[in-house]
């Protein structure tokens, strides 16, 4: 059965369909009051997809357990994976992902949103990590206290 948000002219819309009809979909989610404003509001793509991206990836966090965090893979090439330690974007067009790959090291996704195409994975979380870090729920709260811009 399909999922919808946002019904009233205007309001972004979203629909989802899955196999599982008790499957969490993202239109579940209670958006942010940042986020429920008409979809005709002057906001530049790159915010738009950096809202939208927040609500897939706490979406997809809550369904983690406390062994797993959130990372992105990538399509194409050697780049791997890269567990999702920040995000931001730069107006227009830009958004950005800052995080770690699988050796530890340092890594940021500077993104054209024209271009964006995100593949969510869970991860072991590193075993010297008591409690996963979960990214989604730091950026929801950033949205609802106005650090959008």
């Amino acid at each position: 059965m399909g999922k919808k948000a946002g019904k009233s002219a205007g309001k972004p819309k979203l629909h989802e369909v899955h196999t599982d009809p008790a499957c969490r979909s993202a239109s579940d989610i209670l958006l942010p009051d940042v986020m429920k404003g008409p979809a005709e509001e002057k906001k530049s793509p790159a915010r738009w997809a950096y809202e939208r991206m927040i609500l897939y990836i706490r979406n997809f966090e809550q369904d983690l357990d406390n062994d797993h965090e959130v990372a992105m893979g990538f399509a194409g090439g050697d780049a791997g994976v890269l567990r999702i330690e920040g995000m931001g974007y730069f107006d227009p067009d830009i958004v950005t992902f800052y995080g770690t790959d699988a050796t530890g090291g340092r890594t940021q996704l500077v993104q054209h949103v024209s271009q964006l195409s995100v593949m969510l994975r869970a991860l072991p979380k590193p075993h010297e990590r008591a409690k996963p870090a979960r990214i989604g729920f730091r950026l929801v709260q950033d949205l609802e206290e106005g650090g959008t811009g």
